[in-house]
């Protein structure tokens, strides 16, 4: 394949912007080649600015649940903006939106809406602790929660300790009240507890992990983590900014029956537009200004663009939950390809999948938590990436992202994807 506009592009943009990209990610640099860049997109394929046609395993990081271009995304959108972009004061739209979200997660009585994921978890955070009166929160390794100074840390060597900063520009004293857990092991969690009696305000978790790579929760983790909480008297924050309304219309709370006390959502309730949003029951959503102490505000929030498409897609996934139905199935296509592939050559490998997201992960070991993760070998992805792309498929740019499939994949797409899968498993087998 010719890549030689996006290489230029690429060479032009290191120029203007750092290291060429507005998200680290999408330089390609843990796949050891110039990134491509994306001219358009519909259904389940993308096409570059060189263009090159793939079936498109990114999806914008899970929101694109119908697909690129989906004309559910768009319907009405030219009359909102023939009346205007933004305004700065309240809208109706907003309270629909809420509304909606309200509905369909119980757990969220109020909800506030804001601009990114990032907004969301910092917010949220900020929340738990205005409402606890506590300073200290759990996080686990491996689980990415947006880029706010104080969930930019990482475990050291696996040990169970104060968090430190993995973040030029994150001080020791916005990590100092961040303790890691170990994703999976209640046990990790207890010990934390019971290090820090009376001082924890809250624990926030991936219910599915998704940032490095996909892992799916064991079996009553998520139930022992409300337990927990409930017993510690801390509050229990999901991320479900990219599984709110992807692995099932009420989430990951409503996959597992797990109901935590704040949640925060983001990507697919903008329909792909810059969006995010946090809730709970009304006391603890009342201590947001201006009804109380805790102060969030942002001149964008519940942008009335970003609201429009949020509520085309919602509506949209409310009324065709077979959405849901067929993801799911071919998502577990994909992964049962994947591993008759795996078998038959005897690359060391394995899949982890929940609902519409999976990982190809490039060891033998099972991966249930960050140190799982980190047995993979990167090299030999790099390797498959390049493959992959070159057959006409774009898987992610990283080991330690996810696959998404939305319902725009049809199913021959999937079968050649496990085709060349199989072709790429072999050479790597071969060498």
């Amino acid at each position: 394949m010719n890549h030689s506009q996006s290489t230029a592009l690429f060479k032009r943009a290191k120029k203007s912007i750092p290291g060429g990209v507005n998200s680290p990610v999408r330089a390609f640099a843990s796949v050891e080649m110039p990134p491509i860049f994306a001219d358009h997109g519909k259904g389940d394929q993308l096409t570059d600015v060189d263009g090159n046609t793939y079936t498109d395993y990114i999806c914008s990081w899970g929101p694109l649940i119908l697909g690129h271009a989906s004309p559910v995304y768009y319907e009405g959108i030219d009359a909102m903006l023939a009346k205007g972009d933004t305004y700065g004061i309240a809208t109706a739209i907003e309270v629909e939106m809420a509304e909606m979200i309200t509905e369909a997660y119980p757990s969220m009585e109020q909800v506030r809406m804001v601009n990114s994921g990032t907004e969301a978890t910092m917010s949220a955070i900020r929340l738990a602790r205005g409402y606890t009166g506590r300073d200290k929160f759990i996080k686990f390794e491996g689980c990415y929660h947006g880029h706010s100074d104080a969930l930019l840390v990482k475990s050291g060597s696996g040990t169970l300790t104060f968090g430190t900063p993995t973040s030029a520009g994150v001080t020791a004293g916005a990590a100092k009240d961040t303790l890691v857990a170990t994703y999976n092991d209640l046990h990790s969690v207890q010990v934390l507890f019971d290090e820090n009696p009376g001082e924890i305000a809250g624990v926030i978790v991936e219910p599915v992990a998704g940032n490095m790579g996909v892992v799916p929760p064991d079996a009553g983790f998520l139930q022992g983590l409300r337990e927990l909480t409930t017993q510690e008297g801390a509050l229990l924050i999901f991320d479900e900014v990219i599984t709110g309304f992807r692995v099932a219309y009420q989430g990951a709370q409503g996959l597992f029956g797990v109901t935590p006390d704040l949640t925060t959502l983001g990507k697919i309730i903008g329909g792909g537009m810059p969006v995010g949003a946090f809730g709970g029951p009304k006391k603890i959503m009342a201590c947001l200004a201006p009804e109380g102490p805790v102060y969030q505000a942002g001149t964008l929030s519940g942008n009335p663009i970003a609201m429009k498409m949020g509520l085309n897609t919602l509506t949209y996934l409310k009324q065709h939950p077979e959405v849901y139905t067929a993801m799911d199935e071919r998502a577990a296509r994909l992964e049962a390809g994947f591993n008759a592939n795996i078998a038959a050559t005897g690359v060391k490998a394995t899949v982890n999948r929940c609902a519409g997201m999976s990982a190809l992960f490039f060891t033998d070991q099972p991966v249930k938590n960050f140190a799982g993760v980190m047995t993979s070998d990167t090299a030999m992805y790099t390797r498959y990436f390049k493959m992959m792309l070159e057959a006409g498929h774009l898987m992610p740019p990283s080991q330690f992202e996810g696959i998404f499939v939305s319902a725009a994949h049809s199913d021959a797409a999937i079968d050649k994807t496990i085709a060349d899968n199989r072709k790429a498993l072999e050479a790597l087998a071969a060498n």
